[in-house]
């Protein structure tokens, strides 16, 4: 896949994510088409403009923490858009991710 076409599929699979649920990096590039590269989810989401449409605040690491530092400003806003949906985070600040995972169903085919 072309990096853009890549983006792409990437932002896709973000927007997917319902209000209220998170997906890991690597879920979300199992559901772009690219298993195994979390890493390219990561950079298509650090490459988003200003202002994006894509809820890339929903995505979090495997172990249900927020990558950009916990700690840090970005860290701090990812986490406060995540409880104004709802999200509500253990007290060591990770995530109950069997809680708040997005599990997509499967389609069905006829």
């Amino acid at each position: 896949m072309r990096p853009s076409a890549t983006y792409a599929a990437i932002y896709r699979a973000v927007r997917a994510i319902p209000r209220g649920r998170v997906a890991t990096y690597g879920q979300v590039a199992s559901l772009a088409g690219i298993p195994g590269h979390a890493r390219q989810v990561g950079y298509a989401l650090h490459a988003l403009p200003e202002g994006t449409g894509v809820p890339w605040h929903r995505v979090v690491n495997a172990r249900g923490r927020i990558s950009l530092g916990a700690e840090g400003a970005g860290g701090a806003i990812q986490r406060a858009m995540l409880e104004s949906e709802g999200v509500r985070f253990s007290p060591d600040g990770s995530l109950p991710m069997a809680r708040f995972q997005w599990r997509p169903s499967k389609k069905r085919t006829a």
